[in-house]
């Protein structure tokens, strides 16, 4: 039902032009795909707001070319990820994202800071595309298969970047003082 509905908002905005139909797409999905920005960046606010503005951006400019081959949001998600994997290139590929630029301020009004840039600094610590597993798995609730779609590979390697991405964080975490049981 709720496919349907993506589907129909879709129609009215491809047909009539109808920019409410497209305001309650970006109602929708907004959160989520600044989550995922968020969760990418590794707590930039700022960019993660960049990067969902210019997705809803290119999702309006082309949405006449989503063909419900996949779920609206999957098609939304996969110009996301292009849109995340476009800014990381202008910014010269072999440059890690640096999270000592997290500007703690930012943060103020959170309740466990410290927790939080301990993730950040761990999602820090992966290859981008596991990341992005991580992110659009455990963060999003993407199956799998969605994420395939998303980020343009097979499954197994979906899960081969969760897998590695799991370890990884694991061990940095634990490095840093969790241990596994809950505080």
């Amino acid at each position: 039902m709720e496919r349907l509905n993506d589907i129909s908002l879709v129609a009215q905005v491809v047909v009539f032009h109808n920019t409410r139909a497209f305001d309650r797409l970006v109602g929708k999905y907004q959160s989520s795909i600044r989550r995922f920005f968020l969760n990418l960046t590794c707590g930039d606010r700022l960019l993660s707001d960049d990067l969902a503005q210019e997705t809803f951006i290119k999702a309006y400019t082309h949405i006449a070319s989503f063909k419900n081959l996949s779920s609206f949001s999957t098609w939304l998600f996969r110009i996301a990820y292009n849109a995340f994997y476009d800014y990381l290139r202008s910014q010269k590929e072999t440059e890690e994202l640096d999270t000592s630029r997290i500007d703690a301020r930012h943060y103020t009004e959170q309740q466990d800071i410290g927790r939080q840039m301990d993730i950040y600094q761990a999602l820090a610590t992966l290859k981008d595309a596991e990341r992005s597993c991580i992110t659009l798995f455990y963060m999003e609730d993407c199956s799998i298969e969605k994420i395939a779609g998303i980020m343009g590979c097979p499954a197994g390697t979906v899960k081969s970047h969760l897998s590695r991405a799991k370890e990884k964080m694991a061990s940095y975490l634990k490095q840093n003082g969790y241990d596994g049981k809950r505080r």
